[in-house]
């Protein structure tokens, strides 16, 4: 059976994420201060991984007033300098505050000045950066428009407040302001790199790189700069520029933070995990409040596999910034992969309190309400997620999923569909629009999915072997040898492949080696219940004999373990009935495909089955013929040809016409071309679905159809179950052929459309396993099979 993909989580790592997640630090007179931006990844292939982004904005203050009167001589002020000298006193205080990172202490100091002094652009600069610090971006543009209105000349003023608005996501509006702080002082070199910043933000990469050129022109030991050009370089591909201007930053301020941390991102981009966990150990050891160096840390930790260590530094980052959305989403993904849902949704949730815009959160947390079992909250996250990006391919393939699994196919396919129109590197809305299209009989379009698949990820190895499968489906068995080789050769210990390589290997006839993958299949997956099951039935087909009774009661218990799970079986109906095991089990096993049969007719969305009125073969006054349909996937070089190839050129044509529905592709015998030759009209049906086939069938107005497949080999029973016979308008009567009688569980969900089933008159008459009406024949080839009796069905000799 094929499962789902489903999205899977991903940690957050440094990457480039929005700014929205950004921290901004406090800065000094030419310098600045930042971190990483962080991208977060949601289920399985969102983002590339690491890239870092420029660092924030840096500020320009005027100087702050030097508050050395402690060390002069007191001489006694004058009426009119006491009030002077206690704003000075505030204001030095709020500068001090705010580059030891106490912006609530600097606030107070600074407010004292302005209710002292409203119209003093110094003190209004300030303010606006303290503001800018606490992130509260409107208040930093209304103090800096206040000073604009005293001095329109203000250029750190024009700057600053493009920070603000670049914070807000007009980015637009904010270049417009550097370069206007640019324009009233050309040197000034803050404005260049944080316009820098800004273009980087618009993917306008060479424009901000000759920014960041300009800033280090006029100041050559501006560490922002460097800094941010290294982000640039790393961006454009040109790691070892990227890597010098890091170092050249660290040269110049060895204390520089964000320059390790910088620096760390490009080491574990290039897997070198132990240099970038050093790195970002000295990023937070020169800044302990450093939240984005402890989160990509934490994404360290969780890449070396060292989960408590990646939840302790989420956890410092959080205590370093509180409203950290991206850390409170990095740390649920470490709690869904342990498996405590109620602690990652929890998580999740506080991620969005955080930042309601922060869509990957709504995704990932709908993933784990979905694994707890709260569907309809599930559902409610992904289409909130679908609400903030429509086109979120993760959100569209899960919920794909839960229709799927909820049978709703046609609703499933669509948001498959949708995914695959906005993405063209994600393979699991491929993979799973492929099982759709395989269980419909759309082979071609299953193979086309898988292959898309492949082009994504060549090394997909469970595509390879799914693509295999279909091929096996449909008689293309040496291109499914093809691919399932190719799957063990990238992956060697991958059960499943060498399994079904086996299984190709014994319809292609080479049952010696077809019984060495099995074993193989096994010794690398003991507990494998189809391997166990197959290599059994490929040891009967050799008389091996070896360990029979052993095996047999082996495979019994895992079918008993499987029908109790409702898992379908591992036997299949046709190699059950050759089997000794209990009849009752044998009923199960019929039972059970019967069941999956309808569950596949199903997803064709049509209504119950409704028993068509009688049609006359001979009205008065006309003459009319009998019209019989033959389905099969055994027109060939097969037992059933061999025993039957005549029959379907015996008919009387006068009274009966006969249609052949060949499921398989011509094999080129001469099996095939007499029953071809033979029969009155002969359709190869190999290439369509089972709806077009029953579509087909229904237009021929055949009003007896015989299904001579029963559950073998090429299995297209879904045409006769019945939610597919409802297309049949003219069918008055569907009938399963002698060989398989007890194969098609019709006592439990084909019985309303499988009216007749032809037997032999040696098989007893009140066997208790059928309610189908049996119809006796005598001198057809059967395989001897013993039944009990208990109640006596309604016979027709």
């Amino acid at each position: 059976m094929l499962s789902l993909q489903q999205q899977q989580h991903g940690g957050a790592v440094a990457g480039g994420g929005d700014a929205r997640h950004h921290a901004p630090q406090p800065a000094v007179l030419g310098g600045g201060g930042g971190g990483d931006w962080l991208g977060f990844l949601g289920r399985g292939e969102l983002e590339d991984p690491a890239r870092n982004a420029p660092s924030p904005a840096s500020f320009l203050l005027p100087p702050a007033p030097l508050d050395d009167r402690a060390a002069q001589p007191e001489s006694k002020p004058k009426p009119g300098q006491l009030a002077g000298a206690d704003e000075e006193r505030h204001l030095a205080l709020a500068h001090q505050n705010y580059r030891t990172g106490k912006y609530r202490e600097a606030l107070e100091h600074g407010n004292v000045v302005y209710e002292k002094n409203p119209r003093r652009t110094d003190n209004l600069l300030l303010l606006g950066a303290i503001y800018y610090q606490i992130r509260n971006y409107d208040m930093c543009i209304a103090k800096n428009e206040e000073a604009l209105a005293i001095d329109p000349h203000f250029a750190e003023c024009y700057g600053n407040m493009a920070n603000a608005w670049k914070e807000k996501g007009d980015i637009d509006l904010a270049i417009r302001y550097y370069l206007t702080a640019i324009q009233l002082r050309s040197n000034f070199c803050d404005a260049w790199s944080n316009l820098a910043s800004a273009y980087t933000r618009k993917g306008r990469l060479n424009e901000a790189a000759q920014c960041c050129r300009q800033a280090l022109a006029i100041n050559p030991r501006l560490v922002d700069a460097h800094s941010n050009l290294g982000n640039l370089m790393k961006a454009q591909g040109f790691i070892q520029e990227a890597y010098s201007c890091y170092i050249e930053a660290l040269r110049i301020d060895p204390h520089f933070a964000i320059a390790w941390s910088n620096l760390a991102g490009l080491f574990m981009e290039a897997g070198d995990l132990d240099k970038a966990l050093m790195y970002y150990k000295e990023a937070v050891k020169l800044k302990p409040s450093f939240a984005d160096a402890y989160l990509n840390q934490g994404n360290v930790y969780k890449a070396l596999g060292m989960p408590q260590d990646a939840i302790m530094c989420y956890q410092r980052a959080l205590q370093a910034r509180p409203d950290y959305a991206m850390a409170y989403g990095n740390l649920a993904t470490i709690y869904y992969e342990q498996g405590q849902l109620d602690m990652a949704i929890r998580c999740y949730n506080q991620a969005i309190v955080c930042d309601p815009q922060f869509v990957e959160a709504y995704n990932n947390m709908g993933n784990a309400l979905k694994d707890a079992g709260r569907v309809e909250e599930a559902i409610n996250c992904y289409r909130s997620c679908l609400a903030l990006q429509a086109n979120h391919p993760q959100a569209l393939t899960n919920l794909g999923n839960i229709y799927m699994e909820w049978n709703l196919i046609s609703a499933a396919a669509s948001f498959y569909k949708a995914a695959i129109s906005v993405t063209s590197g994600l393979s699991s809305p491929l993979n799973n629009l492929a099982v759709i299209y395989k269980q419909q009989g759309n082979y071609a379009d299953a193979i086309t999915c898988y292959t898309e698949v492949l082009r994504i990820d060549p090394a997909a190895a469970d595509a390879l072997v799914n693509r295999g499968n279909t091929f096996k489906e449909i008689g293309r068995v040496n291109e499914a040898i093809q691919d399932y080789i190719h799957a063990a050769r990238i992956r060697p210990n991958m059960a499943e492949a060498h399994a079904n390589l086996a299984s190709a290997y014994k319809d292609s006839g080479n049952v010696e080696t077809a019984i060495v993958s099995y074993k193989q299949a096994l010794q690398l997956r003991p507990d494998f219940p189809e391997a166990t099951c197959n290599l059994l039935h490929t040891l009967q087909c050799v008389c091996d004999w070896e360990n029979r009774d052993a095996m047999f009661r082996d495979v019994e218990e895992i079918i008993r373990r499987q029908i109790k799970m409702s898992v379908l079986p591992s036997v299949q109906p046709f190699h059950a009935i050759a089997y000794p095991i209990d009849p009752m089990l044998a009923l199960e096993i019929s039972r059970k495909y019967a069941a999956h049969c309808s569950l596949i007719a199903s997803r064709f969305g049509l209504p119950s089955f409704v028993h068509p009125p009688p049609v006359p073969v001979k009205a008065e006054g006309k003459h009319c013929r009998l019209r019989v349909g033959y389905v099969s996937s055994d027109f060939g070089n097969h037992p059933l040809s061999h025993l039957m190839g005549s029959v379907f050129g015996m008919h009387d044509r006068e009274n009966i016409e006969v249609f052949c529905y060949a499921l398989s592709q011509n094999d080129g015998t001469e099996w095939r071309q007499r029953i071809q030759s033979e029969a009155e009209h002969f359709v190869d049906v190999s290439a369509m679905n089972s709806d077009m086939i029953a579509r087909l069938i229904n237009q021929d107005k055949i009003q007896i159809l015989i299904n001579l497949n029963g559950y073998t080999k090429v299995i297209n029973h879904a045409i006769h179950s019945a939610n597919i016979a409802v297309t049949f308008t003219y069918l008055s009567v569907i009938v399963s052929h002698v060989q398989y009688l007890r194969m098609s569980g019709s006592c439990f969900s084909c019985a309303e459309c499988i009216v007749w089933f032809f037997m032999q008159s040696f098989i007893p008459r009140n066997s208790f396993i059928h309610t189908t009406t049996l119809v006796c024949t005598f001198h057809l080839y059967h395989h001897p099979v013993s039944m009990r009796c208990r109640t006596r069905p309604h016979v027709i000799d």
